[in-house]
């Protein structure tokens, strides 16, 4: 059974918006396991297998998904806490997430940039979560008074796109 995996920014030089996924990446039947939105960047699975896609994708596995989300503000103990205990969205609560603050990991430049204001500060947190509601951490950090600027998917389960950069991709055996 294999697997693909692609990672890197949203984000792609030369990239047009009617591009697909076949644009970038020259293998054969293989479909994502889950979406990021446009405004997203880091981690894709694809698979050709279509039980490890829907195992890695179904909201009934719970498959655990790491972000790394660059945040206005500084988040206090109280806003952790509450992405720890399931925040109240509109279409109802979320799950509890591992949240914490982190320093600034070494990333890829993003094109376009974020945005800067010069009298907030940002900070960035690192939010586990194991569902996939629309907009899910931007909603939950926004909740919390965080409005997230840089969203990257840093893990999927045991995959990471660690040493990956914009646009490349590995094969691995599952």
């Amino acid at each position: 059974m294999q697997s693909q995996f692609s990672g890197g920014a949203g984000a792609v030089d030369g990239v047009d918006a009617r591009d697909t996924l076949a644009s970038f990446v020259d293998v054969p039947d293989v479909y994502p396991a889950g979406r990021l939105d446009k405004d997203s960047e880091g981690l894709l699975l694809l698979t050709d297998d279509g039980r490890l896609q829907a195992r890695i994708a179904e909201p009934r596995y719970k498959m655990p998904k790491t972000y790394l989300a660059q945040v206005e503000g500084v988040p206090s103990d109280d806003a952790l806490a509450q992405l720890r205990a399931g925040v109240r969205l509109k279409d109802g609560l979320t799950r509890p997430a591992d949240a914490k603050s982190v320093d600034p990991p070494e990333l890829w430049d993003r094109d376009p940039p974020i945005r800067y204001r010069k009298n907030v500060p940002d900070s960035w947190l690192a939010l586990r979560i194991t569902e996939g509601k629309n907009r899910q951490v931007r909603r939950m950090t926004a909740a919390v008074g965080l409005p997230t600027l840089r969203l990257i998917r840093w893990r999927i389960g045991d995959w990471s796109v660690e040493g990956l950069a914009p646009g490349e991709w590995r094969e691995v055996e599952v």
